[in-house]
């Protein structure tokens, strides 16, 4: 081969080894392009994947309106509390009012006094006796239908819960039918309601004394084929404080409950 010839061939070889390698670096080059590029689902899948979400207002998880909340439910609570609280006090501001205005009322009303009576075991007991005690007294008689034993019904629940809180009281049942009402009888009648009771009873004189001092109104009323007969009389139950005074009385319009409060606040009250 001639020198010509020799160059020839080493030009042809070198171009041809470089346009190869060009032609193969582009190939490579469109075919890695091409497995690059993403279809046009996918892109778009990858778009929407990569936006936040938009959650329609039908689809949106329902937030918590309602207005009742813990803060609210604590300050209602708090109000509810002061408006009680505050109440109360009004109602017993009021209670005391009325206390005071029956104190007044009860001062002017000579109301009370001495008497002489005989008690269930026949003997004889005056109200002297009872001085430095506090005394609940009512009158009334074991042939009571209804009215009586459901006052002393009420009275021996007071007596009994102010016992419990040890409240000293006496309580007293004085007769208005000294007539029937035999210290035995009266014994008998008081055994089904309490035996804290103290009995009264006597003769017809000792009775109407005992029934003016507390102007006690009572009357027998009219006698039937057995010699039966109902007495009306007045149905008020006293309060003595120890001095042998008046503080207060309760008709039949009180319950226990009332009674025992109003016993309790007079006790401790009360001026020495």
């Amino acid at each position: 081969m001639t020198l010509l010839g020799r160059s020839y061939s080493n030009l042809r070889h070198l171009f041809l080894n470089q346009y190869g390698r060009i032609s193969t670096n582009r190939s490579l080059s469109i075919t890695a392009a091409r497995l690059t590029k993403e279809d046009p689902i996918k892109e778009e899948a990858k778009k929407s994947e990569a936006e936040p979400k938009k959650i329609s207002h039908a689809n949106r998880p329902m937030e918590n309106t309602s207005p009742i909340t813990w803060r609210s439910l604590i300050f209602g609570g708090g109000v509810l509390a002061v408006v009680t609280g505050y109440v109360m006090y009004l109602k017993n501001e009021r209670r005391k009012k009325v206390e005071r205005e029956r104190s007044r009322t009860i001062g002017k009303a000579a109301i009370g006094g001495s008497f002489e009576l005989v008690d269930t075991n026949g003997n004889l007991r005056k109200s002297d006796e009872f001085l430095g005690r506090w005394l609940l007294i009512y009158f009334g008689f074991t042939h009571c239908p209804d009215v009586c034993p459901e006052e002393l019904e009420k009275l021996s629940k007071v007596i009994e819960n102010l016992g419990k809180a040890k409240y000293d009281i006496v309580p007293l049942f004085i007769t208005v039918d000294p007539e029937r009402d035999t210290p035995e009888m009266v014994k008998k009648y008081l055994e089904e309601f309490s035996d804290k009771f103290i009995g009264l009873t006597g003769t017809t004189e000792q009775v109407d004394k005992a029934t003016r001092a507390y102007r006690v109104y009572y009357s027998a009323g009219p006698r039937d084929k057995d010699n039966d007969y109902i007495v009306d009389h007045t149905i008020i139950s006293y309060l003595i404080d120890p001095k042998g005074e008046l503080v207060d009385y309760f008709g039949q319009t009180k319950d226990a409950e009332e009674i025992e409060k109003t016993v309790i606040f007079r006790m401790k009250t009360h001026k020495t």
